[in-house]
């Protein structure tokens, strides 16, 4: 069976509001970034828990668009700034797709990228586009493609631990908290004041901070200039465990203070300057609010002297610093940003970021490994390879640490005018490097440039022209 189907939804509520705080974090990258904006997007799939014939995988769909409020709504820019603008009633139009030789979950998959790749108009368009696979006639998985203004990746996490009961017809309670409520919340006098502290903490380290990512120039870019890879490896994953166990840390902080010295490496600094993508679901109430909360938090970490143990306590308390500033209003953010440019001649580039979008900073279906084992044979399963490209994404150095469950996921997107893909490469085998070898000594700083073959990057002085041999 191919074709499409309809899904007709009525919600309780409709209106407009203005944008929330993390609403208008995606509004302002999403007209930055122009045609490249589908980077934004969201691919995800759902599968098909048990036997579900096609009107109760509709039903379930039906149901979700019109429990969460985020996903019927369009945003326009009005003379009082942008909106969002909550359909109470409206229709989603599917399409369906018998599943290819890959599966269905594959060709979910699969389908999922395609659908995000195409910008969405989202003055007019639901922010979510939908595919349903099927097998002998029946559903077996639905591919997704959403807006980055209408969900984060905490919020498709919610959607997938909903959507079992949702197929079996589970009466759910309401939803208690929408975007339209966060947006009146964030204009009260507490959530200003915070905004204000955020903003004060930007500014103190935006004064002094380098005007650059990297002190070298740029040299001719690949074609297409900014590359993701990616690599997949269970030694990364295990070793971060085993340190943040050893650290009392998390495996985040782990793999922050991995990445920040390998970015501080390359660039030959001791100092590492990230944004950090936060989820600033602190509030209970927005815990479970299927919408867009993350902002992006500021991380300064300065490499101590000694070793990668004392790094990642480091990068733990800095990152602390970090999230406890990253909610703020971003239009208010900005103008103090471009009041910065005008003092000292123009913005600093803050286009380094790390992402952690594991939704409760796990890997639950590791293999499992005797106590102590040695990791080291585990690198040689580890696997790099090039998952993504685009002609321009505002981006020089990106770490993401992706959801896979059974394997550290970590992929870097690099501006090749500043990075080429074989350096890429080495910085993601670095980080890996870098963890596996922390077991058994505390690694000192100074050595990590030997790891995986990193280099700093040469420097402006003395250049002339561009860089060769790329």
């Amino acid at each position: 069976m191919t074709g499409n189907a309809s899904v007709a939804f009525s919600g309780p509520r409709g209106g407009e509001a203005a944008l929330t705080w993390g609403q208008r974090l995606m509004w302002r990258a999403v007209h930055l970034m122009g045609p490249s904006q589908s980077f934004l997007n969201c691919p995800w799939v759902l599968p098909v828990h048990g036997k579900r014939d096609l009107t109760t995988v509709l039903g379930a769909l039906r149901r979700m668009l019109e429990r969460h409020e985020s996903l019927r709504t369009t945003f326009a820019d009005t003379s009082d700034g942008p909106v969002q603008r909550v359909a109470r009633n409206g229709e989603l139009s599917v399409e369906l797709l018998e599943a290819g030789q890959e599966g269905p979950l594959g060709t979910a998959e699969r389908i999922a990228g395609e659908l995000a790749r195409t910008v969405f108009a989202h003055g007019e368009d639901l922010p979510l586009r939908c595919a349903i696979v099927l097998r002998d006639g029946r559903p077996r998985a639905l591919a997704f493609a959403f807006s980055h203004l209408a969900v984060d990746y905490h919020a498709l996490s919610l959607l997938s631990a909903e959507w079992r009961e949702l197929l079996r017809g589970d009466d759910l309670p309401p939803p208690t908290w929408q975007p339209m409520d966060q947006a009146a919340l964030e204009r009260e006098e507490p959530f200003l004041a915070r905004s204000q502290r955020s903003i004060r903490y930007w500014r103190s380290v935006l004064e002094e901070v380098p005007l650059e990512v990297f002190d070298h120039p740029p040299g001719e870019a690949e074609e297409p200039r900014f590359i993701e890879v990616g690599m997949e490896s269970v030694a990364l994953a295990a070793a971060a465990v085993r340190l943040a166990e050893r650290l009392t840390i998390s495996t985040t902080s782990v793999v922050i203070a991995a990445c920040a010295t390998v970015l501080a490496v390359v660039s030959g600094r001791p100092r590492a300057v990230m944004q950090l993508v936060h989820s600033n679901r602190r509030d209970p109430r927005t815990r479970p609010l299927v919408g867009t909360v993350g902002q992006d938090g500021l991380l300064v970490l300065d490499l101590p002297a000694t070793g990668f143990a004392d790094t990642c306590v480091a990068a733990h308390r800095s990152a602390l610093v970090a999230y406890r500033n990253a909610h703020y209003d971003p239009f208010e953010m900005q103008a103090m940003r471009a009041e910065i440019g005008r003092v000292r001649g123009r913005e600093p580039d803050l286009d380094a970021f790390f992402n952690d979008r594991r939704a409760d900073g796990t890997w639950p279906n590791l293999p499992r490994l005797a106590p102590g084992e040695n990791l080291a044979p585990l690198t040689e399963k580890t696997r790099t390879y090039v998952t993504n490209a685009w002609p321009g994404v505002r981006f020089k150095v990106f770490f993401t640490l992706g959801t896979a469950p059974d394997t550290g996921q970590l992929s870097l997107i690099v501006d090749t005018a500043f990075l080429c893909r074989d350096t890429a490469r080495a910085m993601l085998l670095g980080v890996e490097a870098l963890l596996v070898r922390s077991l058994t000594e505390d690694v000192p700083i100074a050595a990590v440039r030997g790891n995986a073959g990193l280099t700093p990057q040469p420097r402006w002085e003395g250049l002339r022209g561009p860089r060769r041999g790329r």
